[in-house]
């Protein structure tokens, strides 16, 4: 593989499958790099790597991807990634993911989410990669009352240790940008749910548990709103934003937004650009499923932000994104797939 290649980090994760995949079928060449560990359970993320394997092995794609077991944490090992390989850009999704979790093992999230990002933002340095992209979040933006959520709000306040990860990794990147001309782009990310999707998060855990006749625990009684974003949107997002590298504005001297700036650095939200109450996404899982849930309802959680809600306009502006799939066609998707996978094995 001598080729410009691309590097995905977090290959065996939901999103970063599904991008490998997605770079697959575009033609690109693709290394795959995750440390598969036990945040959740790993037979997942052994299966979506089995699929990525039989659909190169379908395609007759073998020469076009490479997958390796490798912690990004891990200076080392990285590095021998980067030597051996010419990466032409970076896709970087591995993370330590999880809000609640971060209340409960926050070194975890300092030695992925920090350590790890450095060790990223070192290696694109060193071996002059063309474009970084990496993920962020809309967890960053906290608790505010304006929304939907802009990339010129100020998000100085991040209300646990997970988003406050994700808003360092954007000022790290931006002092890359600035000091050594490195282009990033960093995707803040609202709630992507679809098949092959994370166990832990609400659409995946509610139809488990719905499907088994248990209980839900509903926080807040289900009157927060999430901007649910269905993968196959997240993933376009991606994407654009691989071939849309950012250039260097040397006319804006002193930047007034968190957003702006001179260096090639860029943040962009991806989402649905709607915002809908739990309480309506879990009828759509009852409708899909044809049960009702045994719920049992709760005050908000701590760390929990209580709204989430995507302003896409520099999204639309600078990469023409626009999302299709509907929280209705979405949830259809997912438990489609979600029988499937289990129930008709």
């Amino acid at each position: 593989m001598k080729k410009d290649i691309i590097l995905v980090t977090g290959s065996s994760g939901f999103i970063g499958f599904h991008t490998v995949i997605a770079l697959l079928k575009k033609g690109e060449y693709v290394i795959g790099i995750d440390n598969l560990n036990s945040y959740y359970d790993k037979k997942l993320k052994i299966d979506r790597n089995n699929f990525i394997l039989n659909y190169i092995k379908k395609n007759n794609l073998q020469k076009k991807y490479k997958f390796f077991k490798v912690d990004v944490s891990s200076r080392s090992n990285l590095n021998y990634i980067f030597k051996k390989f010419n990466f032409r850009s970076v896709v970087h999704l591995a993370a330590q993911a999880g809000v609640r979790y971060s209340l409960e093992n926050p070194s975890t999230y300092i030695n992925s989410n920090l350590v790890g990002f450095g060790n990223i933002l070192e290696f694109s340095k060193d071996y002059n990669i063309k474009h970084l992209i990496y993920a962020s979040s809309s967890s960053i933006y906290g608790e505010r009352h304006k929304k939907p959520f802009s990339e010129r709000d100020p998000v100085d306040h991040p209300i646990q240790l997970y988003a406050a990860t994700k808003r360092s990794n954007e000022l790290m990147a931006h002092s890359y940008s600035h000091l050594f001309n490195l282009p990033t782009t960093a995707i803040r990310f609202f709630t992507a749910y679809g098949p092959w999707g994370r166990p832990d998060m609400a659409l995946y855990k509610f139809t488990k548990l719905i499907s088994e006749n248990k209980k839900i625990k509903v926080f807040n009684r289900g009157n927060h709103s999430r901007d649910f974003t269905y993968i196959d949107d997240v993933v376009k997002g991606i994407l654009k934003c691989i071939y849309k590298i950012p250039k260097k504005n040397i006319k804006l001297k002193f930047p007034k937004k968190p957003s702006e700036s001179s260096a090639p650095f860029r943040i962009l939200n991806i989402g649905n650009g709607t915002s809908v109450k739990l309480k309506e996404y879990i009828r759509l899982i009852e409708n899909n499923l044809g049960k009702k849930a045994k719920k049992e309802f709760l005050t908000k959680q701590k760390g929990d932000v209580k709204d989430t809600w995507a302003n896409l306009k520099q999204a639309n502006r600078i990469l023409n994104y626009k999302p299709n799939i509907s929280a209705k066609e979405g949830v259809k998707r997912f438990i489609e797939w979600y029988k499937k996978y289990y129930f008709k094995k």
